[in-house]
């Protein structure tokens, strides 16, 4: 069945209808014209509205797409989650799979691991990607990326963010977003904003101060908005002021739409919307999923009764709500439709392609993020290794089904054992010991991933026989980490601990003992504690890669991409090294306090001189860089000015690869406190052995500036700065100063 001729007809019909005795001429309504300004269509097809239609195209009418105008020709919108890959169809009532067999997605990486890539060139090809397979499957709003800030390594759904950093966030949402949206698929960026917990998610009120609301947790928004020309902002569950984000008159009327300038629409979470009123007056334009917990319960056939629905029109019959703040939203609306559900000039997209898998693969092997590298471990040699063990649930079990609204039915994910067998199974021995038990668990939403993960043994024997066969081999990969069950990088909860779940410490504690050629690949979106390791020579972060997981991971095993990926936040060494739990509140109560304010990161371990387990901007390489010859063009910045600094950077290993060069700047003497540095720029560089490049990055005074609450603006303050160029935020390999006049 052809889904777009379905979705066009209603206009295809109106055009028939508009001609003229014998079908000698026709008018076009202006609203249906594609040649005339977009503003000049919107208000013309505004004026045709009637006030139930006007409301009825404010609220959902399923559980994922809202009222056109049938009357006018102007078609329902259909929105999508999520941020990795396009969710499978539903039921038009349910949250279950509507059971389709055309509808299976490519899944790619988690939005940690594009971060981790710290290269736009992979947020564009991801965003172009994804945006190919909504508009496939006749999506019209993508509802993703998620760009809220790593403040704990307990938050549940940190694998859905972009890490710590509000620059590098920002830097990687901006293609994301643009690419998407070349598709005629309406990127929704989201949650909007602060929404960095799960624990007590729909109520917990977030107290904060202005600075750090304006310096860590709203830039990538409004780099998003700003500058990819967001076409959506999803609101988030929590509370800010008081006031649940979904309709929070500050955040999204004073900053988002007055400031910013933001022409879209918000869409509500599915369940956000708790009050008619404040959704009239403080900024919500479409409601989905009331009486939901978008996750699993609902409340069928529940429409009428939404907010937004029958109690807001019957305000405004009665006179108690404003006409002109309706036809604001009702406008953004039509804005939406006519840029994704309505423009004709669109591409037609792609599902599975060739091209996109080799994408899902190319950015997981370029976030992948080597930790630890003794004594040239990695990569593998597979002539050498004869007998290679692979140990860890982790390396058999999917990743693609659970973890909340982000969960997909793909084609087929590859798992890291798959990998491993299809690279080197012809050319060594590969074997395989549990270890551990995890969740044996495969199925979300009517979504299953057929594999059986039962288990007898106990805990000891699975570690006893792991134990033994690592004695036998040459080499031994534990891939463990997390999963996508509850409590642990998941949806509505949170994790309850810092290490490792299942005892997957003591077998890698007991591998290490049996065989000195321990590799541990971490499968996880968030950091872990690592107790073991000074007795494990090679540690692999390899996030949640999606569709192409074991091809990704046995590349970078076995050496065919050489690692780039640099760590998008800090590991710490003890949850309490983390400023959200030695300073702040997490998870508080009805209300939780961020005492530590713009403190976030590598800014709280930089200030109070905590050394990380591992640092943001870190990743190794299986070659070496030198990074030198720090040099800035003046030593002084005006206020109108831009100030250059550069860099070289030589290979000097044997093997072609990639570094990311970072710059950080500190205030040396600010009137207000601030962190030791921040991160204002970085790029990514390849090169060749024995190759050099030179690095440029432009300072203006904007990069200098800091949010002053007691003024209520943006201040570039006189006085002396340091700019820091290195690898990592621990690693810094020069520097210069300059002064801001």
């Amino acid at each position: 069945m052809n889904l777009n001729f379905l979705k066009l007809a209603p206009v295809l019909l109106f055009f028939a209808g508009c001609a003229g005795n014998g079908g000698s001429s026709t008018t076009v309504a202006p609203y249906l014209n594609e040649n005339l300004p977009l503003e000049e269509r919107i208000e013309d097809a505004l004026s045709r509205m009637t006030l139930e239609e006007k409301v009825a195209v404010l609220h959902a009418q399923s559980k994922f797409s809202s009222a056109g105008v049938p009357r006018l020709g102007i078609p329902e919108l259909w929105c999508t989650d999520g941020p990795h890959g396009i969710r499978p169809e539903v039921l038009w009532d349910e949250w279950d799979q509507a059971r389709w067999t055309n509808d299976s997605c490519t899944a790619f990486p988690a939005l940690t691991c594009l971060a981790a890539t710290w290269n736009p060139r992979m947020a564009a090809l991801y965003g172009r990607s994804i945006g190919e397979e909504a508009r496939y499957r006749e999506k019209d709003v993508l509802l993703g990326p998620g760009v809220n800030i790593y403040r704990t390594p307990l938050n549940g759904r940190n694998f859905e963010y972009m890490g710590e950093d509000p620059y590098l966030a920002s830097r990687m949402v901006v293609p994301y977003v643009r690419e998407v949206q070349k598709n005629g698929v309406a990127a929704c960026v989201k949650h909007f904003a602060l929404n960095n917990q799960e624990t007590r998610r729909f109520s917990v009120n977030v107290v904060v101060d202005d600075r750090a609301l304006r310096e860590i947790y709203l830039p990538a928004f409004e780099a998003a908005v700003r500058q990819g020309g967001a076409w959506s902002v999803m609101g988030a569950y929590n509370k800010y002021r008081g006031e649940h984000c979904c309709h929070n008159r500050y955040l999204l009327n004073d900053i988002l739409k007055g400031e910013w300038g933001f022409d879209g629409a918000v869409i509500s979470d599915w369940g956000g919307v708790h009050d008619t009123k404040q959704s009239a007056e403080n900024g919500l334009d479409l409601e989905f999923g009331t009486g939901t917990d978008g996750l699993r319960a609902g409340t069928r056939n529940a429409y009428d009764n939404y907010h937004l629905a029958f109690p807001y029109l019957e305000m405004l019959r009665r006179g108690e709500a404003d006409l002109a703040m309706l036809d604001d939203k009702v406008r953004r609306v039509l804005r939406l439709n006519f840029r994704t559900a309505m423009n004709t000039h669109k591409p037609f997209g792609a599902l599975n392609s060739p091209e996109h898998l080799a994408a899902a693969r190319r950015i997981a092997g370029e976030g992948m993020v080597l930790l630890k590298n003794d004594g040239g471990e990695l990569p593998l040699d597979s002539v050498a290794v004869k007998r290679l063990l692979v140990v860890g649930e982790n390396a058999v079990k999917m990743m693609t089904v659970g973890g909340g609204s982000s969960s997909l039915k793909v084609r087929h994910e590859y798992t890291p054992m798959e990998g491993i067998l299809e690279a080197v199974g012809d050319r060594c021995e590969v074997t395989f010991e549990r270890g551990y038990v995890g969740d044996p668990t495969g199925s979300y939403n009517g979504v299953e991933t057929g594999q059986d993960l039962s288990e007898t043994r106990s805990e000891e024997q699975l570690i006893a026989d792991a134990v033994e066969a690592a004695k036998r081999a040459d080499a031994v990969i534990f891939v463990g980490g997390l999963n996508k069950s509850d409590y642990q990088d998941c949806e509505s909860t949170d994790r309850r601990q810092y290490g490792l779940p299942y005892a997957q410490d003591r077998v890698i504690e007991a591998l290490a003992a049996a065989n000195p050629h321990l590799t541990v690949v971490l499968v996880s979106g968030n950091a872990v504690a690592m107790p073991w390791l000074d007795r494990v020579p090679a540690v692999l972060e390899a996030w949640f890669s999606g569709s192409e997981t074991g091809h990704a991971l046995a590349d970078v095993l076995f050496g065919r991409v050489n690692p780039s990926g640099k760590l998008p936040f800090t590991f710490p060494v003890r949850l309490e090294d983390n400023a959200a739990h030695a300073m702040g509140e997490f998870p508080g109560g009805d209300s939780v306090r961020y005492n530590e304010s713009i403190l976030v990161g590598y800014r709280w371990h930089d200030t109070k001189a905590i050394r990380p387990l591992f640092a943001f901007g870190h990743g190794l390489s299986y070659t070496t860089f030198e990074i030198g010859n720090v040099k800035a063009d003046r030593t002084t910045l005006t206020s109108k000015g831009v100030l250059h600094v550069t860099a070289d950077v030589t290979n000097t290993g044997d093997r072609a690869g990639a570094e990311v060069v970072q710059l950080y700047i500190g205030d040396e003497e600010s009137s207000l406190p601030r962190p030791v540095k921040e991160l204002k720029g970085f790029e990514k560089v390849q090169l060749a052995p024995g190759e050099t490049r030179t690095v440029t990055f432009e300072i203006a005074p904007e990069a200098l500036r800091y949010y002053d609450d007691t003024k209520g603006q943006w201040v570039a303050e006189p006085g002396r700065f340091t700019a820091y160029v290195g690898a990592a935020s621990d690693d810094i390999r020069g520097q210069v100063e300059f002064t801001l006049e």
